[in-house]
């Protein structure tokens, strides 16, 4: 173990830029940061994870100057390690429990549901692009069920114009679903 003038002059170090004193921080502490985050949480891949947050926090936080007191550096390096283990087990403890799925439940196929509902999210997804004529006239043609005459007379067009402009608007409806659709 160093003494905490070297512990200082460490940091003082690492502060500096040397990388070798970086190397030489991970190696003075990497195993002692494992066991106690380990001891904690009882996950090995966690904690391997966990001692390489950790070290690079510290050594990001000391090439900042974000240590005050370099003497202290063990301390600051074991208080970074506390607060991500703690960090991990607060997210460990909101993640929502799964339990296994009843048989019955597990056999359903929920595929085409997903499929319409990501069809009628881009049905409006495409809509809102639309001109807003062009909105109305599928609205009262598809929703209200009107005849292009009908539409025509409240809208101030011809029926032919109605027509026309349904069927493009149809068409582009159909083929940015066919487009997107054929991407998933």
């Amino acid at each position: 173990m160093h003494g905490v003038s070297e512990m200082g002059s460490l940091a003082e170090r690492i502060r500096q830029g040397d990388s070798a004193a970086e190397t030489e921080l991970v190696h003075q502490f990497g195993q002692r940061i494992f066991v106690m985050i380990f001891v904690r949480t009882r996950d090995r891949e966690a904690a391997r994870d966990l001692v390489q947050d950790v070290l690079l926090a510290a050594i990001i936080a000391l090439r900042k100057g974000q240590l005050l007191d370099q003497e202290k550096l063990a301390a600051f390096v074991h208080g970074t390690a506390r607060n991500l283990i703690n960090n991990h087990l607060r997210g460990q403890a909101q993640k929502p429990q799964f339990e296994d799925l009843r048989e019955d439940l597990a056999k359903v196929d929920s595929s085409n549901e997903i499929e319409d509902a990501e069809r009628a999210r881009l049905v409006e997804e495409t809509l809102e692009g639309m001109r807003r004529q062009d909105r109305e006239i599928l609205q009262m043609t598809l929703v209200e069920g009107k005849k292009p005459g009908e539409i025509a007379a409240s809208l101030g067009l011809t029926a032919e114009v109605v027509r026309t402009r349904k069927l493009r608007a149809s068409r582009k409806i159909a083929e940015l679903l066919e487009k997107k659709m054929s991407r998933r």
